[in-house]
């Protein structure tokens, strides 16, 4: 790019950069519209903890009720399936059929390369070791505790342990109800997503995923796009998609995509706090997480064990982290903060620890809110 075309490119102050993410992920103010059109939107919540998208929802949408997106995964608009990062999403079923095909990649790179099973699965024919586990995980969905015994029979001479990690990788397995209902528990019980959904694997498209992605986190390079998914040389999409987006410059110089209507609201604005849940998306959604979240933060808010806490936002920034706990008939939410909090972010930050309380502990008779010292 030359000096003078860089130039005429508006440059995005990583403020300006932070307002417009949060508006799209909905946490500047909360929206009104369904569970399944935000889980759409958002194009998927991550799940690792089964409870987590319950809070992703109630941080962003108005009157989120648990109900509202239990019943979605019991009647299976939504699903629990391993997509972008090789990770569990709660994604909406259509757009499941699409993300799983084009993650793919993610998926065989980790059967060549995991070191706990890749011997395991050395000369395996997986093509019949996917037949086999597909018929069974169909006929009769399971565990993979229960599936491991039954390839033990199947090949005697396998590492079951490896087999079952090879089917993680070979089939696109969804985790079904009750594994994702809230006050449920269990087990992550599995079947094929073409079963589950009786609907076949759709092809992907790459150039409308990406526009979907910016949809939600954008503006963001292609390396963002990369961090996001889990996949490389999306750098060939964002070329493709040029002319048909709009291409700014952040304050270290690299080059941001957006949709060309997309909002980017005034960075002068206020910001609301807000509790995210854990695992929450937009911390996990680009390469360079500055614009929510600062370096030195991030260290603490990802643990060395792969948890992501629940964290405080507080003028468009990770501001603390929350540990919520309850016992018989109370609950209670700690707040710890990275620095002093000015007067009016208090309130406001204990008046959202109260809602969340009220959400998640509704039965509790003794709500508690206590603010400590993360440093």
């Amino acid at each position: 790019m030359s000096a003078g075309l860089e130039a005429r490119r508006e440059r995005l102050s990583r403020r300006a950069l932070s307002r417009a993410t949060l508006d799209r992920q909905h946490l500047l103010r909360r929206t009104g519209g369904s569970a399944l059109e935000l889980v759409g939107h958002l194009y998927g919540l991550q799940a690792q903890a089964p409870m987590a998208p319950y809070f992703a929802l109630w941080a962003r949408l108005k009157g989120f009720r648990p109900t509202d997106l239990s019943s979605l995964i019991e009647n299976r608009d939504v699903v629990r399936i391993v997509v972008m990062r090789g990770t569990v999403h709660a994604v909406t079923a259509a757009d499941a059929l699409a993300l799983r095909p084009w993650v793919q990649p993610i998926m065989d790179a980790d059967l060549r390369t995991n070191t706990l099973h890749k011997n395991g699965l050395v000369g395996m024919d997986l093509e019949a070791l996917a037949d086999w586990s597909r018929a069974s995980l169909e006929h009769t969905p399971r565990s993979m505790a229960e599936l491991r015994p039954l390839l033990g029979e199947r090949w005697p001479d396998r590492d079951p342990v490896a087999l079952a990690h090879g089917v993680r990788n070979l089939l696109p397995l969804v985790q079904v109800p009750p594994r994702g209902i809230w006050g449920r528990s269990g087990q992550p019980v599995c079947t094929t997503l073409d079963r589950w959904t009786d609907t076949p694997l759709s092809e992907p498209i790459p150039d409308e995923i990406i526009l979907r992605y910016l949809a939600a986190y954008g503006p963001a390079s292609a390396a963002d796009a990369q961090a996001w998914s889990g996949l490389t040389r999306l750098g060939e999409v964002f070329d493709r998609l040029r002319p048909r987006l709009r291409v700014f410059v952040d304050e270290d110089g690299a080059e941001l995509f957006d949709l060309p209507d997309a909002p980017r609201p005034d960075p002068a604005g206020s910001l609301p706090p807000r509790i995210l849940a854990p695992y929450d998306s937009v911390l996990l959604g680009h390469a360079n997480r500055s614009r929510v979240i600062a370096d030195e933060h991030r260290k603490v808010v990802f643990t060395v064990n792969g948890i992501i806490k629940p964290t405080v936002l507080v003028g468009g920034q990770v501001a603390g982290f929350v540990t919520v706990t309850a016992k018989k008939r109370s609950a209670a939410v700690e707040i710890a903060t990275f620095a002093p909090l000015a007067k009016g972010a208090t309130s406001a930050l204990e008046a959202e620890a109260q809602r969340l309380l009220t959400f998640a502990h509704p039965d509790a008779d003794d709500h508690d809110i206590r603010f400590t010292d993360a440093r």
